[in-house]
């Protein structure tokens, strides 16, 4: 068994609010890049109707020509990998500069994620994309396809992916065994630089799914994190209420953070107009280890901010602590009792990194 990768903290940015908003509304997509989101998902799936699906991906493309198209990064949440638009979505929209993560929906096992990295390294090439130069309810040009393509920053191997990658390298240099003779053969021509791979974020919304969530949170360097699909897992499930996804919640928390990745993201609630219930839901989610909410209304994330952000009182809990760590060092126990070792340093580092964005 490979040695689990210590987890990656959260910085003091961490998103907290991811805004999901339909790609076929232009003028939605704009408003909501400027409504104080964290995170902006423009929306290809299920919030477009099956006639405006084209339409969804030019309004998209020509949105993400812009390498800057509004004040936070955009993400897009594409079809269904086992149907007939995902391939055409990722490969015409992988290569854009605008674009800063795609979100794969009801991915079932590390096959698909491999699928969709395959996809986003041999994006369309420059001709390849269609109508980029026409207008949209946006109003806006569209920039030269030329003019739209750029290369995306790669991720940071997982320790254990690295290692499986440096011995399959390994194993390719080293000869058959038994061979008699050497024999030389000429250096084949460098490959052509692939695209990089944009940042991938599973969302994991089936049984299956939920039974592969380690495999698939450690399936790719370029996986970023996952989280639930709630609706239709609920569905699958027949689950009646919040109590019956206690277990898959948990179990998304646990393989995200054993494979190294943030801690997810809780699932949408879905009644916009329920602030209080919102806010509720948002408190045990936090208590399961979930960081941050997706959202599907702006009215939604100041509740959404504010109930994962710490309390004065855990701020001043964990500042105690810090200030404790530095001065002493090792294992110790606090005046009131607490007890201190470097497990509770650092996740009080991380309540003091969370409570920067207050400032």
């Amino acid at each position: 068994m490979r040695p689990a990768p210590p987890p990656r903290e959260p910085s003091a940015r961490t998103p907290l609010t991811w805004l999901y908003v339909p790609g076929d509304r232009p003028e939605v997509v704009a408003k909501a890049l400027h409504c104080g989101a964290d995170v902006v998902v423009v929306d290809l799936e299920d919030a477009v109707a099956p006639d405006r699906k084209d339409r969804a991906l030019r309004a998209t493309a020509e949105l993400l020509s812009d390498p800057a198209p509004g004040t936070a990064p955009v993400h897009v949440r594409v079809n269904a990998l086992d149907g007939p638009l995902a391939e055409t979505e990722i490969r015409t929209l992988a290569a854009l500069p605008g674009l800063a993560g795609l979100r794969l929906p009801k991915v079932q096992g590390p096959a698909d994620i491999h699928r969709a990295a395959g996809w986003a390294t041999t994006a369309a090439q420059p001709a390849a994309v269609p109508a980029l130069t026409g207008r949209l309810a946006t109003g806006r040009r569209a920039r030269s396809p030329a003019a739209a393509v750029a290369p995306l920053t790669t991720g940071t191997a997982h320790p254990a992916r690295a290692a499986r990658t440096a011995r399959t390298a390994r194993t390719a240099r080293t000869a058959a065994p038994g061979s008699a003779t050497a024999t030389l053969t000429p250096a084949a021509p460098a490959p052509a630089a692939l695209p990089a791979t944009p940042a991938l974020y599973a969302l994991l919304e089936s049984a299956l799914g939920i039974e592969h969530a380690f495999a698939i949170a450690t399936a790719h360097p370029a996986l970023r994190g996952i989280a639930l699909g709630e609706a239709d897992l609920a569905t699958e499930l027949g689950v009646r209420d919040e109590a019956g996804l206690a277990w898959p919640r948990s179990r998304t928390v646990v393989a995200a953070r054993a494979a190294g990745l943030a801690p997810p993201p809780q699932s949408v609630y879905p009644d916009v107009a329920d602030l209080e219930g919102l806010a509720r839901s948002c408190a045990r989610g936090r208590a399961l280890g979930f960081l941050g909410r997706a959202a599907i209304h702006p009215r939604q994330l100041p509740v959404i901010e504010a109930a994962h952000l710490p309390s004065p009182e855990e701020v001043e809990a964990a500042a105690e602590i810090v200030r404790a760590a530095g001065a002493e060092g090792g294992a110790q126990a606090l005046p009131d009792g607490r007890f201190v070792d470097a497990a509770v340093v650092a996740g009080a580092r991380r309540v003091l990194s969370l409570a920067e964005r207050r400032n």
